[in-house]
């Protein structure tokens, strides 16, 4: 998947990114409200982490935001701030889930699991193509139903292009799915 974690805090939002990895996520990473709005507006993410006290635009009004645009990117609240009044806030703004910090990693990620498989129908949780099959939640890809093993960047392409069978997918969408800002591929890499 394609996380965007905006959170101003240097250290938890690397550390973040620096977890998700090497699960298979592209990471970017927004250090303030602001900049995750625009990033939101601008591309495509499949997930989006966001801490409610970001600068120049709080969590609250990103999400607004996000669900104003009609975006249905499922979204997990990152915060400090664990009053109730503060949880149904951000609940009813649009969040998916909300997540008190300081939290596990591993909490974080099964969190992550939840909110897409509650978002995606039972029939996309498995993609199939003639001998080929991805078993999205458990992360396993199948070939005349013998195993295959894919690199984390094997695995986007594939997910990427089951998912988009009745159409073109542009060179631009498949790169955008597999990286992030900070790699250096290029068009002629795929």
């Amino acid at each position: 998947m394609r996380i965007l974690v905006a959170e101003d805090d240097p250290s938890l939002a690397e550390g973040i990114a620096a977890y998700l990895r090497p699960l298979g996520h592209a990471v970017e990473v927004a250090r303030n409200g602001a900049d995750a709005d625009a990033m939101l507006t601008q591309e495509r993410f499949d997930l989006l982490l966001v801490d409610v006290g970001l600068p120049k635009m709080d969590g609250f009004e990103v999400v607004r935001r996000l669900r104003a645009r009609s975006e249905a990117t499922p979204t997990i609240m990152v915060t400090a701030r664990d009053t109730l009044d503060d949880r149904i806030h951000g609940l009813d703004t649009g969040a998916d889930d909300y997540l008190v910090k300081p939290f596990e990693l591993a909490e974080l990620a099964a969190r992550i699991r939840a909110v897409v498989r509650r978002g995606q129908t039972a029939g996309a949780m498995r993609l199939v193509l003639g001998p080929l099959a991805l078993d999205i939640e458990s992360r396993r890809a199948t070939l005349n139903d013998n195993p295959l093993e894919l690199t984390a960047r094997e695995w986007a392409v594939l997910e990427v292009l089951l998912k988009r069978l009745d159409k073109v997918v542009p060179k631009e969408h498949i790169l955008q799915a597999i990286s992030t800002r900070d790699d250096d591929l290029t068009l002629n890499a795929l």
